[in-house]
């Protein structure tokens, strides 16, 4: 059996991985990005409580065959990740949020401050596992609803309330939310036609 790190390995690395995902933050907050900081701050308010991928969800619903099990697919996906980020991930790690104020953050960005944890970017865990399952089984909408995820992932450390850590953290949990709400798809509801 291999030998596991000592402590203080361990504690090492997790300090020298804060310290890259601080200094990402603070390089997106020294960046002026005077065209984006509006449309970014819109878009991470737009994706609160998943509203933009309800509305896609809804829009598939309605078209019928493929598209609705993939609006059942991108839904189920957005409740298991939603459950694993903010009942477990941010109750499990509670990470402090960032510091707006001392990154400098422009104010043109800021969205209102969340109260619940940093860790995982909830809005990215449920962004990206909408986009994942819709486009496994609806293979032309993956890199649309792809690129939007990145996005909405992006407009969190942006609007400075995530460090990219969480957003990482948020794709990974959104990607097993997808592949978990997938497989109850496809045992749950008969072959698509």
């Amino acid at each position: 059996m291999p030998d596991l790190a000592p402590p203080e390995t361990v504690r090492a690395v997790l300090a020298d991985l804060r310290a890259v995902d601080g200094a990402l933050y603070a390089a997106v907050a020294a960046t002026p990005t005077p065209t984006l900081d509006r449309a970014l701050r819109l878009l991470s308010s737009a994706a609160d409580h998943s509203k933009v991928s309800f509305a896609v969800a809804t829009g598939l619903a309605l078209a019928g065959g493929r598209a609705r099990r993939a609006a059942i697919a991108g839904t189920g996906a957005v409740a298991i990740a939603s459950v694993a980020a903010n009942l477990l991930g941010k109750r499990l790690v509670r990470r402090r949020r960032p510091d707006r104020e001392a990154a400098r953050v422009v104010m043109a960005r800021h969205v209102p401050m969340p109260t619940s944890a940093s860790f995982p970017s909830g809005h990215t865990a449920s962004a990206v596992a909408f986009a994942t399952a819709v486009g496994v089984v609806l293979p032309p909408t993956a890199v649309p609803l792809g690129l939007l995820a990145g996005a909405v992932g992006y407009s969190r450390v942006h609007t400075g309330v995530h460090y990219p850590g969480d957003v990482v953290a948020g794709s990974v949990l959104g990607l097993a939310a997808a592949v978990t709400s997938l497989a109850l798809t496809e045992s749950l509801l008969p072959p698509a036609r």
